[in-house]
């Protein structure tokens, strides 16, 4: 078991990104009933306040989680710290273990 030199924070949407989602793919039926699955991810390993970090990245953040649902840019909401606030839940984190043996990889996405 190794520790890994980040932070991290975990990303679960709430009511109102289910009810965007749901409007914007008929096809599929979020709920907040349903057992969804945060999404994690890794930043700066000291920190003293959360909100530097929110500064710094919910930008990016909004626009992965947005982006999944759909990749018009128009029918997004404003990406605004309020709207992602509003539409997420955000747990940080300090220690990452790392319990595999295997190396960790890394792939860019833009």
């Amino acid at each position: 078991m190794q520790i890994v030199n980040r932070g991290f924070l975990t990303i679960k949407p709430k009511k109102p990104f289910f009810d965007w989602a749901n409007n914007i793919d008929k096809s599929v039926s979020f709920s907040e009933e349903d057992e969804v699955e945060g999404t994690n991810f890794l930043i700066e390993e000291d920190f003293f306040e959360i909100e530097p970090i929110l500064e710094k990245h919910f930008k990016k953040i909004l626009k992965n989680e947005l982006s999944m649902i759909s990749e018009d840019e128009s029918i997004w909401p404003p990406i605004s710290m309020e709207t992602f606030l509003t539409w997420f839940d955000v747990d940080l984190g300090t220690i990452v273990f790392d319990l595999e043996k295997s190396d960790l990889k890394r792939s860019k996405i833009d």
